[in-house]
């Protein structure tokens, strides 16, 4: 099956059906584009997301299944428990955001690259500013060592990618999260793609069609005017 290309000029050009993606790389589905506020709008609200490596063309991607989080299902282990209980670190909500994205974009120990290129962190960043991206911090000794950041549109949170520096300063980020969200009538988390760390949190896997159904509600019903007014 071809792969359609996208315009750069044309952030209204439509994206194809989500059945159109791949199957093998999973979920591949567009090429080309740009990464505007509205192109990068659009893309989410449909369950689409672009994820590339350096020297690639911007690759947009809607897997199958995908993977969430109900925030009333979090899932907080016996360690992590034990670790809020002795709050031994602190959460805040767009405090650093320049500063989580660019600890998300290094490399991690068992990879050599980073897909947060400086166009991906110059488009969110510009998100950010535009009240659409949003990112959690975890703080310990007044020193930043995790945190996440993602989109919040409706009533669905788009993560995208988080980080730690000490043990369980993610996790404790994506609690404090969830612990938000909650209180702001959010309903759903998108994680994208499943790995043992979201697993952990309660991540499940749901089938694409499921996840477009819910996001076609989601979307476009408001979260709780307070959401975002940094508690």
């Amino acid at each position: 099956m071809a792969l359609t290309y996208l315009n750069p000029k044309d952030p209204d050009q439509p994206f194809p059906a989500l059945e159109k993606a791949l199957a093998e790389p999973d979920g591949l589905l567009a090429i080309g584009g740009c990464l505007t506020e509205r192109r990068l709008l659009n893309a989410y609200r449909q369950g689409i997301f672009p994820w590339y490596g350096r020297g690639e063309p911007i690759l947009w991607w809607s897997p199958n299944p995908r993977t969430v989080v109900f925030p009333d299902k979090l899932h907080v282990s016996q360690s992590l428990r034990k670790t809020l209980r002795k709050a031994v670190y602190s959460v805040s909500f767009d405090q650093a955001f320049n500063a989580v994205i660019d600890a998300c974009a290094k490399p991690r120990a068992s990879d050599s690259g980073t897909w947060i290129s400086n166009d991906i962190k110059h488009a969110y960043r510009q998100l950010h500013q535009s009240g659409i991206a949003h990112s959690v911090e975890t703080w310990h000794n007044g020193e930043l060592v995790g945190g996440l950041y993602g989109l919040a549109i409706g009533q669905v949170f788009f993560g995208e990618s988080m980080f730690h520096a000490r043990t369980d300063a993610s996790k404790v980020a994506f609690a404090g999260l969830v612990g938000q969200l909650l209180a702001w009538d959010y309903q759903l988390i998108d994680c994208q793609v499943y790995n043992p760390h979201l697993a952990s949190l309660g991540a499940e896997e749901i089938p694409r069609s499921h996840f477009k159904a819910l996001l076609d509600r989601l979307v476009n019903q408001p979260a709780s005017p307070l959401a975002w007014q940094h508690p």
